[in-house]
């Protein structure tokens, strides 16, 4: 042991080798010394614990070897690109809506170069952000006025501490939602600094219990579009108009929160229907607030349209800046919403709507090919079928309606489902399906292409 520990190199001398050199001039000399002491403390705590180890391995040669293999690892952007064959379009994990073209187009262009974020061209003095985008979104919704922040989360707590901070919101228990990762609407309500007034019971609410509940200190009513999951049987909500009557009678403001919200009659593309913005704003509400990354298309943003009065007092609010989006993300909003204003083919050009609309006979063709092309990688042991299935939109869009797809069922008598999904993980770029009744599937519905189905860059099952 003293003798291995004894015959470790120095980093000094690792770093003079001519080896090193070319390491030195890729990475900063600091970043290279510490991994480099990394290996040597490994390599120390391995021969102090007495196990096997070969000498060649503590050698100079060796060790670099070592240290340029894992700085190339660690130079891999962690973020790294997936297949999506979950059956889940719109997924949270994997980054939600894929951006169209357009947008992403303009994510580049305000990246690369100084853009008129907030400087105004015409007068020459310094604009709003959100000029652009509110314009587009007024158009698109009817609104008297728009802004955007970082995500819908975000645009709640912003909303309801501008218009009820240490005021009551009265909203109904059925519509007291959870959000992804275990965030509550109660929990953003205390943040905001309003205070949480609920009615009805779970299933059943009705305007008598709004308007028994309305007090001196009535600051909000809150109505909650349920949009990740469903109340049926025996059950009843007051509708937007009504409670939009409510609030008038009594002064007090009303806000919707459609969390997916949608700028187009879905149900007009053969898609199961879900809550239009500018249904909503006709409909009275002063406040709807939405995301700009599910059912919109668009990147992660959270949009707040709604009353000129409200909507001036939220931008004037300090939350508003702590919240604010970047300039990339307002070059891809403002993209995404041309498209909504501009293109006669909504559906072709949003990436979000080809694969939600998608025929199944066109999903089917492209399973049939990347059958056998998986059955030719994999080789002869597993067993694949094409077979019928459902997809899911996702993000807590419509969680009641499915989609029809195909999945590739891939079987092995001895591999388990688990290991056979650990590959296809492993593969470059990595492939996400899903388990189901003790079996691998891919489903096809976002999957264009038969071969990014097909494992590539991966280790063998044994």
């Amino acid at each position: 042991m003293s003798s291995l520990l004894r015959g470790l190199p120095s980093v000094d001398r690792l770093l003079s080798h001519a080896r090193a050199q070319t390491l030195l001039a890729t990475y900063r000399r600091a970043y290279v010394v510490r991994h480099c002491r990394e290996i040597l403390d490994e390599a120390r705590e391995a021969i102090r614990q007495g196990r096997s180890i070969d000498a060649e391995a503590l050698e100079d040669e060796a060790i670099l070897t070592r240290l340029g293999e894992r700085l190339h690892s660690a130079r891999e952007p962690r973020l790294s690109r997936v297949v999506n064959a979950t059956g889940t379009v719109v997924h949270t994990n994997l980054g939600r809506a894929l951006l169209p073209r357009a947008a992403i187009d303009a994510i580049g262009e305000a990246a690369a170069h100084p853009v008129n974020l907030e400087y105004d061209l015409e007068r020459g003095t310094r604009g709003r952000r959100e000029a652009t985008i509110e314009r587009l979104l007024c158009e698109l919704t009817g609104a008297e006025a728009a802004t955007a922040v970082n995500n819908n989360a975000a645009a709640v707590l912003l909303g309801l501490n501008t218009l009820a901070f240490g005021k009551d919101v009265i909203v109904s228990r059925g519509e007291l939602i959870e959000i992804g990762g275990a965030f509550r609407l109660p929990a953003i309500m205390e943040k905001s600094g309003a205070i949480l007034k609920e009615i009805g019971t779970t299933n059943r609410t009705h305007p008598a219990d709004y308007e028994q509940a309305i007090s001196e200190k009535t600051g909000l009513l809150l109505k909650v579009h349920t949009s990740n999951y469903r109340v049926v049987g025996f059950s009843s909500q007051v509708d937007l108009p009504a409670l939009v009557a409510i609030g008038r009678a009594h002064g007090i403001p009303v806000m919707e929160d459609l969390g997916s919200g949608a700028l187009v009659d879905l149900s007009r593309h053969g898609l199961p229907k879900e809550p239009v913005v500018s249904e909503r704003i006709a409909a009275g509400a002063d406040v709807v607030t939405f995301s700009g990354d599910k059912l919109l298309g668009g990147p992660q943003a959270g949009v707040l349209v709604g009353r000129r009065t409200w909507l001036e007092a939220i931008a004037k609010n300090p939350l508003h800046r702590a919240l604010r989006c970047g300039k990339l993300t307002i070059a891809a909003l403002e993209a995404t919403l041309r498209i909504y204003r501009e293109s006669p083919d909504i559906i072709g050009t949003m990436p979000i709507f080809r694969a939600l609309a998608r025929p199944i006979a066109e999903i089917e063709a492209v399973g049939q090919t990347a059958v056998q092309m998986l059955q030719q990688s994999l080789g002869a042991d597993y067993r694949m079928s094409l077979e019928d299935s459902t997809s899911q939109i996702g993000s807590g869009a419509l969680p009641t309606e499915e989609l029809p797809s195909k999945v590739i069922a891939i079987e092995h008598d001895t591999v388990d489902a688990e290991r056979i999904a650990s590959r296809f993980r492993a593969a470059s770029p990595p492939i996400i399906g899903r388990i189901a009744d003790g079996r691998f599937l891919l489903d096809l519905r976002t999957i264009f292409s038969p071969g990014e189905l097909v494992p590539r860059g991966s280790a063998d099952i044994e």
